[in-house]
């Protein structure tokens, strides 16, 4: 029996709603065996985040190693990853262990407007971890942060794939989930020669938390069992919909998605709360 792994290094979510917590929920949803390397602990809940606490470089590099040199992986997702040492050192084991099906989330801003990503971190996931990814699947805010562009409308968003591209990653997936003029939602994927353009209903809810790391986690799960960079975001399109719609309504503020509901739907399964 082939079993496909993912290995995801990001923060932990008390509130289970994103981070570590979103992407093992999706692997194991999309039928593919988790592992992590968490970065940092946060105290977090649907009303915010209440406190960072990173690990040290060197506890972060023996979670890495003690995966790459046993388990193996078939896929990487990186998430939070808080500061510039952390980032080097993750991209140091990323090429010790060869590991080219990469997929940066590139985790700045918490729901809640917290802060999850040092100022001079940034610099260092251009410049050292970028280059290494297959995809990088930035928000709108997040795509500016790292082009220092503003991005107001469809034709930026293919300048700031551009410029991304540049930086060395392989597909850029720019999510338009932001885009607050559009009635759709629009997701673009450029693979450094050809757009693609992905389009989904805009559901009117709150709880939304989450939703950047689940989706790069199925697209980190597609990938790991040998889907195309096509086919793997447009599953994970499929999946957030889904997740988004099937509202849970957990918590008092910006409640988590609904991890199982893709499967239920697939399975012909109606969601009952």
């Amino acid at each position: 029996m082939s079993i496909s792994k993912a290995l995801t290094i990001a923060g932990s979510d008390s509130g289970g709603g994103a981070g570590i917590q979103a992407d093992l929920k999706t692997f194991q949803e999309l039928n593919v065996f988790g592992m992590s390397a968490i970065t940092a602990v946060t105290a977090q809940n649907t009303l915010g985040v209440h406190g960072v606490f990173p690990l040290t470089a060197d506890a972060v590099v023996q979670q890495i190693e003690a995966i790459g040199s046993d388990l193996g992986a078939d896929a990487i997702k990186t998430g939070m990853l808080f500061n510039s040492e952390i980032i080097e050192v993750v991209s140091d084991q990323i090429k010790r262990f060869n590991w080219s099906r990469v997929i940066v989330d590139p985790v700045m801003i918490a729901k809640g407007g917290a802060s999850l990503l040092q100022d001079e971190a940034v610099e260092a996931l251009k410049n050292h971890l970028l280059p290494l990814a297959l995809v990088v699947t930035p928000n709108i805010p997040e795509a500016e942060e790292l082009t220092g562009m503003k991005v107001n409308n469809l034709d930026d968003r293919q300048t700031a794939a551009k410029i991304l591209h540049s930086y060395g990653v392989k597909n850029v997936v720019i999510k338009g989930g932001h885009a607050d003029s559009e009635e759709q939602l629009v997701d673009l994927l450029f693979d450094g020669t050809e757009f693609s353009y992905f389009t989904s209903r805009r559901i009117d809810t709150k709880n939304t938390h989450g939703t950047g790391c689940t989706f790069a986690a199925a697209i980190t799960a597609e990938v790991a069992k040998g889907k195309s960079i096509f086919d793997a975001v447009e599953t994970a399109v499929d999946f957030i919909q889904e997740a988004i719609k099937e509202d849970i309504g957990l918590g008092l503020g910006h409640g988590p998605t609904n991890h199982w509901a893709y499967q239920m739907k697939r399975r012909g399964q109606q969601y009952v709360e």
